[in-house]
């Protein structure tokens, strides 16, 4: 394998890669907590550049044909996938995922581009029947306009692919906000749009200080439509900040997805599939399983079954061949397992296996698995976002559907179960914007992602994602 060195990241505005007003900062690789590269900051002068840019390009792609869009947009989706190896081990480089997880997240993002490019040609209006014959009455949709991207370290490809496709597709320009973390993966992709013929401005790409850019650019006029993915403290901050600007805004926060298995379930294909949700990215996903909730009459087998599998796996660097599980992708996060994972048996929990950090260079800490943990423990009412599963018995399916809702979060839920009857019954009642049953099958493009309450509002995927970044008009017309 040709390994390929990291390289600098610099600011994208109007089709131009330059550096930032800003000062630069370094890239740290979480596996060895060696500087890789440098990034670029902006600052408010770079932000202007990048919304007059963006603007020039919305006047321009708007009026780009649906067939040509999606034409450039493929051309982006067949770039990427020939440039695999090289984004992939940008990827694992700079966020610590397995290299065969970071090959996976270029592919998929290249299926994510494709399908919103066919979704482009598909944009359609309707024709109202009218209530004399002298009239006409059509709907008609049209970009909304300029929007604002935030996307997050865990999956940067994948966050910013679902909000730049879509946008794209609708006739938008796009300013992404990038994570600084993460920030050579996404300016690869940022570079496949670029040489698949995007015009100048309709994709810039910027990097600096999180609050700052947010701030100076969701109230801005030029900006139209906000999409954030993130934690719900800071989705709160900034969906009120958007409504005080009557913004348009797409949600997607955290989750605690709870994973329900019943007396009837096929124990190891749930032991198999949850632990590979649990552990891929090291647990830093929002739609990862983190409470289990098991019948009693099966606790003990799924137990034995998730701490074998936990500690079957390979916890290293992601470059490394054979690592099952990489690094977290900074300090914070080993901080903060070591933290829920104290107070938990602090609280009277037992500790099946894991609970710390695994060595003394970079950032890697061991699959955990938690039983009998008290409902007061910080770990079951915070997001872990961590390699850490939380297990918990249950006498009555009363009161395991009662825990799955007890939390305000309401991103992803998962089942297992043979049983039609407890299917049809969770499909009602589960509180949540993703129900998953006897597998894990979230996430696709076609399908809408997406949560309530407290873990957001608004789609990322299927139909429902265009919908956000279209304009609906009314022209009636007496002939």
């Amino acid at each position: 394998m040709t390994t390929h060195s990291y390289p600098d990241t610099k600011l994208l505005i109007d089709g131009h890669w330059r550096a930032g007003a800003g000062e630069d900062i370094d890239v740290i690789n979480p596996a060895t907590g060696e500087r890789i590269g440098t990034l670029s900051h902006a600052r408010s002068s770079d932000l202007d550049e990048a919304l007059a840019a963006a603007e020039k390009g919305l006047a321009v792609w708007r009026k780009v044909n649906a067939l040509e869009r999606s034409r450039a947009m493929r051309k982006a989706a067949g770039l990427l996938r020939e440039r695999i190896e090289y984004i992939a081990q940008v990827l694992t480089q700079e966020q610590g995922k397995p290299l065969k997880e970071a090959r996976i997240e270029v592919l998929s993002v290249a299926d994510v581009i494709d399908w919103f490019a066919e979704e482009a040609r598909r944009t359609y209006g309707r024709v109202i029947p009218a209530r004399a014959d002298n009239i006409s009455q059509l709907v008609i949709k049209e970009p909304v306009g300029v929007v604002a991207a935030f996307t997050p370290w865990n999956f940067p490809l994948n966050q910013a692919t679902r909000k730049i496709s879509a946008a794209l597709a609708a006739g938008c320009s796009v300013i992404l906000k990038g994570p600084e973390e993460t920030p050579a993966s996404c300016a690869a992709l940022a570079n496949a749009f670029q040489d698949a013929g995007l015009p100048p401005g309709v994709l810039n790409l910027v990097f600096g200080v999180p609050a700052e850019i947010s701030n100076y650019l969701i109230p801005h006029p030029t900006v139209r439509k906000i999409s954030f993915t993130g934690s719900t403290a800071v989705g709160k901050q900034l969906a009120a900040l958007a409504g005080a600007h009557m913004k348009r805004v797409t949600m997607e926060l955290g989750g605690h997805a709870p994973s329900l298995i019943f007396e009837d379930a096929d124990i190891d294909a749930a032991v198999t599939r949850l632990a590979a949700s649990k552990y891929r990215n090291a647990g830093q996903v929002c739609i990862a399983p983190t409470r289990f909730i098991v019948h009693e009459t099966v606790f003990d087998r799924f137990v034995d079954g998730l701490v074998a599998v936990s500690e079957e796996l390979k916890v290293g660097n992601g470059l490394d061949q054979g690592v099952t599980m990489g690094a977290m992708a900074n300090p914070r996060r080993v901080q903060a397992m070591e933290e829920l994972t104290a107070d938990a048996i602090a609280q009277g929990a037992t500790l099946r296996t894991g609970g710390k950090r695994i060595g003394d260079r970079g950032n890697f800490f061991a699959p955990t698995v938690l039983t009998d943990v008290p409902l007061t423990a910080r770990a079951m009412n915070e997001e872990p976002f961590g390699p850490m599963a939380l297990v918990n018995r249950y006498a009555t399916h009363e009161d395991m559907l009662a825990e799955a809702n007890r939390l305000p979060y309401g991103l992803a839920a998962y089942a297992f179960t043979a049983s039609a009857k407890i299917i049809s019954d969770l499909s009602r009642d589960i509180e949540s914007g993703m129900l998953s049953v006897n597998h894990h099958g979230l996430g696709l493009p076609e399908m809408p992602f997406g949560g309530v309450q407290d873990s957001g509002y608004g789609s990322e995927g299927g139909l429902e994602a265009m919908e956000a970044y279209l304009n609906t008009k009314v022209v009636t017309q007496m002939h």
